[in-house]
């Protein structure tokens, strides 16, 4: 019998959580498959997939027009959240057996806050508490993006007892930001043993933009470097996370029986079509992290993956970084350009939601009244 390899990266201590939502995932019985036979202990969603799941499919119309029935008058911003929370709760119930068996730490799906509020703090925390409220279930995360007004957001959230999934992370500035919140937080609140969080690091994208300025320079020692550097990346970070959280700095906290932020990988199917298409997921296994896989790698990787035991601690990341800045590139410039991007583009996707359920409405309505 052959092994199934994302069973194998739950053995070695990953959380293997599906980065897809779409309602047909719940009426045919495909999550619960997921996570019944293949180990799957976790889901995300954002703005794009949303976006992508209600335009192109009629799967919502059926809510939809009862919503409409009762009241033609209902924004369609409301609309969007009564579709997300029904989507996110039937996810949360699926989940919830996970969550129980494995006593809080895991069986997770999170929600993101608007996109279009990554620069307001206080408007961030008023939309999570609400979406927090309105999903009701304890194994809801939801999901924050690591800008500057999103990090005092973060920790006031957490002090309050909400799940945060922190979301568009990059740099090691980042990490640092966001553990920082993480564990003041932690420290503000009254039950720190039900508080979960993860750390969201976004890795083919960071190929992809520096791979842009390794081909400019084109010279052997930067070409050599192409489809490296996010992996190093998170290399770095893993690191960092447990010289935080296996050190002094979280040890009281332990005590008191708060749990550690785990290292969350995101973006992890390759863009680039002359990579491996399991690329990341192979390169990532890691003891105590969770890897978000889009629905089509997910398959790939159960496919052909191979499960590496603590494949993340292979290879010396920062030769990498060396060889980066000899070669004039700053990540930290790069990151900060990416997260600005990730805002940008979550934003627009949002907007293109609204718009698509505008005329969705339209469409019902004349058919209705």
């Amino acid at each position: 019998m052959n092994k199934n390899s994302l069973i194998e990266l739950e053995h070695e201590g990953q959380g293997v959580w599906l980065d897809y939502i779409r309602r047909d995932i719940f009426s045919s019985g495909e999550l619960k498959r997921l996570i019944e036979e293949d180990g799957i202990s976790g889901m995300t969603s954002n703005p794009s997939i949303f976006e992508k799941a209600i335009s192109s499919s009629t799967a919502y119309d059926s809510q939809l027009r009862d919503l409409l029935r009762n009241d033609p008058k209902t924004l369609v911003e409301i609309l969007y959240e009564k579709i997300v929370v029904q989507d996110i709760q039937s996810a949360a119930d699926l989940l919830m057996p996970v969550y129980q068996r494995l006593k809080k730490a895991d069986g997770f799906v999170s929600l993101e806050v608007s996109p279009l509020l990554a620069q307001d703090t206080q408007a961030t925390v008023r939309q999570a508490r609400h979406l927090w409220s309105a999903v009701g279930r304890p194994n809801v995360m939801i999901k924050i993006p690591a800008t500057k007004s999103g990090i005092p957001a973060i920790e006031e959230l957490i002090a309050e007892g909400i799940n945060i999934n922190i979301t568009l992370m990059f740099t090691m500035q980042h990490y640092q930001d966001v553990t920082r919140a993480f564990i003041q937080g932690l420290e503000k609140c009254k039950k720190p043993e039900n508080v979960d969080s993860v750390a969201s690091f976004f890795v083919s994208r960071v190929d992809t933009a520096v791979d842009k300025i390794l081909e400019e320079i084109a010279s052997p020692e930067a070409l050599d470097l192409r489809g490296k550097v996010g992996i190093a990346n998170c290399q770095m970070i893993y690191r960092q996370f447990k010289e935080i959280f296996y050190g002094d700095t979280f040890a009281g906290l332990i005590l008191k029986g708060a749990r550690v932020q785990r290292p969350l990988w995101a973006s992890t199917s390759t863009k680039n079509p002359n990579y491996p298409d399991v690329l990341y997921v192979e390169s990532l296994s890691a003891n105590n992290t969770v890897d978000t896989i889009p629905r089509e790698t997910l398959y790939d990787f159960r496919d052909h993956g191979i499960a590496r035991k603590d494949a993340i601690e292979k290879g010396k990341p920062e030769e990498m970084f060396f060889q980066l800045d000899k070669l004039g590139i700053d990540l930290n410039k790069v990151g900060e350009q990416l997260q600005q991007e990730g805002v940008n583009s979550f934003g627009l996707s949002y907007k293109k939601l609204l718009l698509a359920l505008e005329e969705k409405k339209r469409i019902i309505l004349s058919s209705i009244l």
